[in-house]
């Protein structure tokens, strides 16, 4: 049984700060719990209505034996939920602790850096697209959206558990990839064509916030500018619609 005092503590961490205390996330769904469950994080409890309990029966057998499962009334659901319409079952995971993974150790790989990416629901599109074409190193800097965000993770549809994330890269973290031979390609609306840029497998891809475009920090270091040309009136791509344009053709001329 979830005792008062638990249910209290597992709703706090749809507060950011009580994450980051705990180290640990929580989520909804069961398609991105499920992807949860078997990525690196370690599940402490899955949280359900009645209701789910009785309809979801073939999932929660399908869940390793080991997972503490608590079923618990609908209104005291609604205290744990982040969606306007939940599943009935909400999942806590911790963390994984780990220091930052060094970037000094990143080789001969396509990477993708999101730089000042501040809408959590953008941050989790991105790394869904990335997911899909295959970039799998994402380097993230300190002022983006936060990863364990529900709505991040929501947005990702569970990507976040396929992918290396690396999080709070900053300037020098860039300048060590330039050191190794990394090219810097800045998203940006005053960029060179796209698609007259040449790419290698040793470049970094930066996406930045659609507003506000690349940290001054990272543009001292780009090599380029690139943009996507435009042939209508709009005044811009959303980041996360230009981010699948680019790894789209990107993926295409280097596989």
């Amino acid at each position: 049984m979830l005792s008062k005092n638990e249910l209290k503590y597992y709703s706090l961490l749809l507060i950011k700060k009580f994450r980051v205390k705990e180290n640990k996330f929580i989520i909804e769904g069961e398609k991105i719990i499920e992807e949860a469950i078997q990525s690196k994080y370690n599940c402490e409890i899955i949280i359900i209505t009645n209701e789910f309990a009785q309809n979801g029966k073939s999932y929660l057998g399908n869940i390793r034996k080991n997972i503490r499962i608590e079923i618990i009334k609908n209104s005291d659901f609604q205290k744990l939920k982040d969606t306007v319409s939940p599943q009935g079952i909400i999942a806590v995971f911790n963390k994984t602790i780990n220091k930052k993974k060094k970037v000094e150790k990143i080789k001969d790989d396509l990477l993708v850096c999101l730089d000042n990416v501040s809408d959590p629901g953008n941050l989790g599109t991105i790394m869904r697209n990335c997911d899909w074409f295959g970039f799998s190193k994402i380097l993230l800097t300190k002022n983006c959206a936060e990863l364990f965000n529900p709505k991040t993770i929501r947005a990702s549809m569970g990507s976040v558990f396929h992918l290396n994330i690396m999080e709070d890269i900053n300037q020098s973290d860039i300048t060590n990839l330039k050191n190794k031979g990394y090219k810097i390609f800045c998203s940006d609306l005053n960029g060179e064509d796209l698609y007259s840029v040449s790419f290698s497998k040793n470049s970094v891809l930066v996406f930045s916030n659609e507003a506000n475009g690349p940290s001054q920090e990272i543009l001292e270091l780009a090599d380029k500018k690139i943009t996507i040309p435009s042939y209508g009136k709009a005044e811009s791509l959303n980041v996360a619609s230009a981010s699948a344009v680019m790894l789209s053709h990107i993926r295409k001329i280097i596989i």
